[in-house]
């Protein structure tokens, strides 16, 4: 097996064991970096020296008795709206294409803590706000099951870093499914965690009461040991809450024996055939190992939908307003569009959003009262051709996934399997407030029962 095709805990053992060195999976990711992402476009900046030197350090740490745990020698990659001591951060924008922070971000600092190998910064959407867009500075980040197809935005190059097979983990953002759309569109496991488990300091805002940090991984072990070192209070975030942070990994020898787990189906009935088949097929996995799944209703997604556009367009217009203002044609096209749009929103309609907000909160709790967690799509569609998208965040979106923004509930895309056409399909996993490690026991058991970590992985050549 190549190592990267390992876990980040086989990498580890390997590591420990003295059969590979950091610096040694460092250069050989480095080359196939080099090598291939001409094809997908994941990275924007690419840090050699930086990633050499973080696998030195972590070697001679090895060496000298020192273990940082899961991640100490392993590579992973930031979305670059993270900041990074000295490593620029664009937010693949000309609006801040030179902008070279003077400190790490929350996140790039614990990773740096947990002794991770910083290979660079990944490329997203234009601030995070959607896509995808043509008009920017840096190339479109494309999808490696298919070129000609959307890896979903905003997290795109960290899906398409995943599935070129360049790293194991990558944190993103979520504000309206930026996690979960392209972890499901890529074949990757991505994880929205509770609104305020993670710390957002230091990564630049979208929608203030929406967004959210997680990981994004190739598998749902990788993306616990991801979140185990991304969660924690912070009190300089205001949106942090300081609830205790569990042990992710231990929580997936669990199973899901007694979980009692509701559908939606009113959501998801217009989705595609393939789409449905692989709900069903998750529901029925689960179904066998001791869960209990059946039907359950949520107010229409039409609600969530609007109730998170009007929100998100507010808050994002007023994160950009100076710049809006000053240096509208600097965006690329599209969010030129969406700022706009925002700034004809008056203080009614983002009170009466956040009012509508508060009664879907607790239409979704109550369901929560007797359930353990929801099984839903997270898209509606496999990967939409690149030429064939004429506005992403448009009411007839494919995406699943603003419903448990505007609630601030944890939920996990994982994947299922692959369509007659060879691409990835996902399923959505939500649980109650802060019940990531329920939300990870489901996708496990739904990892497995599909046999999907034993599935191909895209073949990318030049």
């Amino acid at each position: 097996m190549s190592f990267f095709d390992k876990s980040i805990l086989e990498l580890g053992r390997d590591l420990r064991q003295g059969a590979t060195s950091s610096e040694a999976i460092t250069a050989q990711t480095l080359e196939r970096i080099a090598s291939l992402d001409g094809e997908i476009h994941a990275f924007i900046t690419v840090t050699p020296e930086r990633a050499l030197e973080d696998a030195r350090r972590a070697d001679s740490e090895r060496a000298s008795g020192i273990d940082r745990g899961p991640l100490h020698g392993v590579p992973y990659a930031l979305k670059d709206i993270y900041d990074t001591d000295g490593i620029r951060t664009t937010c693949h924008s000309r609006l801040l294409i030179d902008n070279v922070p003077a400190a790490d971000s929350v996140v790039a600092r614990r990773f740096r803590e947990a002794g991770g190998v910083l290979l660079g910064k990944l490329a997203t959407n234009e601030f995070a706000f959607g896509g995808p867009g043509f008009d920017l500075p840096f190339p479109l980040a494309l999808n490696p099951w298919d070129r000609r197809r959307f890896t979903g935005g905003s997290s795109s190059g960290s899906v398409a870093a995943i599935a070129a097979r360049f790293l194991r983990l990558a944190p993103g953002s979520d504000t309206g499914g930026s996690i979960r759309g392209p972890a499901s569109w890529t074949g990757t496991v991505g994880l929205k965690p509770t609104y305020g488990r993670v710390s957002r300091r230091g990564v630049f805002p979208l929608a203030w009461s929406l967004d959210t940090c997680g990981p994004l991984a190739r598998s749902v072990e990788d993306a616990a040991v991801g979140l185990q070192i991304m969660a924690g209070h912070d009190p300089e975030d205001s949106g942090s809450v300081d609830v205790a942070v569990p042990d992710y990994l231990a929580a997936l020898a669990q199973g899901v024996e007694g979980l009692r787990i509701g559908m939606p189906r009113h959501f998801f009935e217009q989705a595609d055939a393939e789409v449905l088949a692989g709900i069903e097929r998750a529901a029925e996995i689960l179904r066998r190992a001791g869960a209990i799944v059946e039907d359950v209703v949520l107010p229409d997604f039409a609600l969530f939908s609007a109730c998170c556009r009007v929100i998100l367009m507010a808050e994002g217009c007023a994160v950009h307003r100076d710049n809006a203002l000053a240096r509208l044609a600097d965006y690329g096209e599209v969010n030129q569009g969406r700022l706009i749009v925002g700034a004809t929103l008056s203080a009614v309609d983002y009170i009466d959003a956040c009012r509508l907000r508060r009664e879907l909160v607790d239409a979704v709790n109550a369901v929560f009262a007797d359930h353990d967690a929801l099984l839903t799509a997270t898209t509606l569609e496999t990967a939409p051709p690149l030429d064939d998208i004429s506005n992403p965040m448009g009411t007839a979106s494919p995406m699943q996934t603003t419903p448990f923004n505007v609630t601030g509930h944890p939920a996990l895309s994982q994947p299922v399997g692959l369509s007659r056409h060879g691409l990835p399909l996902g399923v959505q996993i939500v649980g109650p407030a802060f019940a990531e490690t329920t939300v990870l026991r489901i996708a496990r058991e739904i990892e497995r029962g599909t046999n999907w970590l034993e599935t191909p992985q895209p073949d990318i050549r030049p």
